[in-house]
């Protein structure tokens, strides 16, 4: 069951709907060649996608993070990889119109730059810190010398590598205990992109590693101190991936019914959707779902209702933590009804299979999320 508050979501989600399913078409080629899907993003170009979240003062639709996460469970339903990808620029400028963390003219100037169809991302991951989440500082380096900042470093998981206009690159001051956020220009001498990306998940995503050799930037390039941030922050613009692993298994599922609906052996007299344990496994399917679902659109509704939105941090952890395990309990129930057929390499289950498990590895990840609901629980006990 899907909850629209207004008759324009429900026409945005039937047009995002029509993209997703030629984009479902795809899917298993950009999967099997490992190559990112350049067609679906200039598709989503097109339609005003990247430019969702975009304030309308710089011409974007200036769509909520409700709406957000309401049309991209639908996106993910039609190629993962592609949600997931165009889910972290959708999702910053989400973030960075909600904060203004930058200058009011780096700001203006790079949100005109979107609209115009430029795609950024952070690239903040690196091979000796691991996620940013997890708190160490970068191994990349900046130094000031005269107006300009000379950055050297290797970033792994830069999502969407190939056809990003922007990186933001966080890295660590030189003489300092500051770690600062650049904004670097693809087309900046010294960038690399080295193709490591050879995860048996997402592979149409192409995170490829990012190379800085001494990269000569202006020093207005400095976006802000990452170090300087609050250190709980309710983002809730990462409730993009939860949303795309919720559509992942929705594409699941609704494969499994399609298959028992019109698969009957030669033993039976009628389909194998007839059959009781069939049936019980779609409706764990389903109940997994709408549990899902709920929890997460609820929270996103929270979330932009709330001032004090730290109050909500506990549950948007919680959110990704229920709907990614969700998620892979739905494909693996989806396997199970279709059977050995499912590992077939031509069998979309597969692939949803192996997609569905890269979403224990974004943040927040299930040990960090138990822990804050643990202290969070502790911390109500105590007041009372």
């Amino acid at each position: 069951m899907l909850f629209f508050k207004t008759t324009e979501q429900k026409q945005q989600f039937n047009e995002i709907a029509k993209l997703a399913d030629v984009f479902a078409k795809r899917a298993q080629k950009y999967d099997q060649e490992g190559s990112f899907p350049v067609e679906n993003i200039n598709d989503l170009k097109k339609f005003g996608y990247t430019t969702l979240t975009l304030p309308t003062e710089f011409g974007g639709k200036g769509a909520s993070l409700y709406e957000f996460v309401l049309l991209h469970e639908r996106l993910a339903q039609g190629c993962g990889p592609t949600a997931l990808s165009i889910g972290w620029h959708v999702g910053i400028i989400l973030d960075l119109a909600t904060t203004r963390p930058w200058s009011k003219e780096k700001y203006a100037e790079i949100m005109k730059k979107v609209n115009d169809n430029a795609l950024l991302n952070r690239a903040a991951s690196e091979a000796q810190t691991g996620s940013p989440t997890r708190g160490g500082k970068p191994q990349t380096t900046a130094y000031k010398e005269g107006n300009q900042w000379r950055i050297s470093g290797r970033k792994t998981f830069t999502t969407m590598a190939p056809v990003l206009d922007y990186f933001l690159v966080s890295a660590s001051i030189d003489k300092t205990e500051d770690v600062g956020e650049f904004l670097i220009p693809r087309d900046t001498l010294g960038v690399q992109i080295e193709e490591t990306w050879d995860s048996i998940a997402m592979r149409a995503t192409e995170s490829h590693d990012l190379i800085l050799n001494d990269v000569r930037i202006g020093e207005d390039h400095l976006l802000e101190f990452v170090s300087a941030r609050p250190k709980q922050r309710a983002n809730g613009w990462l409730l993009h991936i939860p949303a795309c692993y919720l559509g992942i298994a929705q594409a699941a599922s609704h494969y499994a019914i399609e298959f028992a609906n019109s698969y009957q052996p030669n033993s039976l007299s009628h389909p194998i959707i007839e059959l009781p344990n069939i049936q019980r496994h779609i409706g764990e399917m389903e109940l997994e779902l709408m549990q899902a679902r709920h929890f997460l659109l609820s929270v996103a509704d929270k979330w932009e209702q709330l001032q004090d939105k730290t109050i909500i941090i506990p549950d948007l952890a919680a959110v990704k933590h229920v709907v990614t395990n969700s998620a892979i309990t739905v494909v693996d129930k989806a396997m199970r009804i279709v059977g050995a057929r499912s590992l077939s390499e031509k069998n979309p289950l597969q692939r949803y299979y192996r997609d569905v498990r890269a979403g224990l590895h974004n943040p927040p990840m299930d040990d960090a999320t138990l822990h804050l609901l643990a202290q969070s629980a502790i911390k109500s006990f105590s007041e009372k």
